[in-house]
């Protein structure tokens, strides 16, 4: 099982094979042997329990990561037709690890609705898209992390003063995204606001400006990626819940989860988590300290 690691130790023994082999037939000039430099060191190669998914993956050099596509900050769609933002950083660190190079990730475009099917349906090999960490989906699929904790809040138009925190929302209509932890919250805790169910955040941007809805809800860090893009819409209030975001994975893959644990960790402690915020959400957010990892 070859990584992108191995492939240059592989290298470096085939170039010894060959100077050996050259050697045999003809000895070197004393003035070419005295020139020469000493050999850089090959690298190792990473080493995966033979049949792991971190072992298959590495020898693939490839891997396939659920992730938004319409979410800015945090997983959108460029120019170039692939996703940026700070998940996706997310997803490259782990790929790295894997000795999987950039262009060895296939990017599949996950939204709420259907995120544990995917993993379930190995359509994903990962999936790292705003997905909030809870009892109910862990019957399904595994979690690593968390890796951010956000909170559920509320978008509305700026010029709208009616609204400025979920007591608020009593009567109004309020968009939010079919399958979601945040459409959970407001059916169960938020009763007589009216939920309007989108498949996706973005869709909900048009309803809210030519007002069918009243008000967006979801996780701050989204809303606050629409706001960051619209100088018409507007986050009010404070979080109203926790939501600690995971990566999810295959249910009972406990090697796999508990192997992206420690990547996590040695990114927090090496700055490439806070190289990954400040590059994308940090244009908009301060940068948090990041969360401890669940090791259930």
């Amino acid at each position: 099982m070859r990584s992108r690691r191995g492939a240059v130790a592989v290298l470096a023994a085939m170039t010894l094979a060959l100077t050996a082999c050259a050697g045999d037939a003809e000895e070197p000039e004393a003035e070419d042997t005295a020139a020469g430099t000493e050999e850089e060191p090959a690298e190792e190669m990473a080493e995966f329990p033979e049949g792991s998914t971190m072992a298959e993956l590495a020898e693939a050099g490839s891997i396939t990561v659920g992730t938004k596509f319409d979410q800015p900050l945090f997983g959108l769609v460029g120019p170039d037709g692939v996703p940026q933002g700070f998940d996706v950083e997310i997803a490259k660190i782990i790929a790295d690890e894997l000795g999987i190079p950039e262009d060895g990730i296939e990017w599949v475009e996950t939204i709420s609705a259907n995120r544990e099917s995917f993993i379930e349906s190995d359509q994903v090999d990962i999936v790292v898209a705003t997905y909030t960490i809870n009892d109910d989906r862990k019957q399904r699929i595994s979690f690593a992390g968390p890796y951010y904790e956000a909170g559920q809040s509320i978008l509305t138009l700026t010029e709208n003063e009616d609204i400025q925190g979920p007591e608020d929302l009593a009567g109004k209509k309020v968009c939010t995204v079919s399958g979601s932890t945040p459409e959970k919250n407001l059916l169960e805790n938020y009763p007589e606001a009216e939920v309007v169910p989108f498949g996706t955040y973005a869709e909900c941007i048009d309803p809210l400006r030519n007002g069918q809805v009243d008000a967006v809800s979801t996780d701050n860090v989204i809303l606050a990626g629409f706001a960051a893009d619209n100088d018409d819409l507007e986050v009010r209030g404070e979080p109203f819940t926790q939501e600690p975001y995971g990566i999810g994975l295959a249910k009972d893959d406990t090697d796999f989860r508990m192997w992206i644990n420690d990547v996590l960790e040695a990114a927090y402690e090496d700055g490439r988590w806070t190289e990954a915020w400040e590059s994308t959400a940090g244009s908009v957010l301060p940068t948090p300290e990041p969360p401890a990892v669940d090791r259930y």
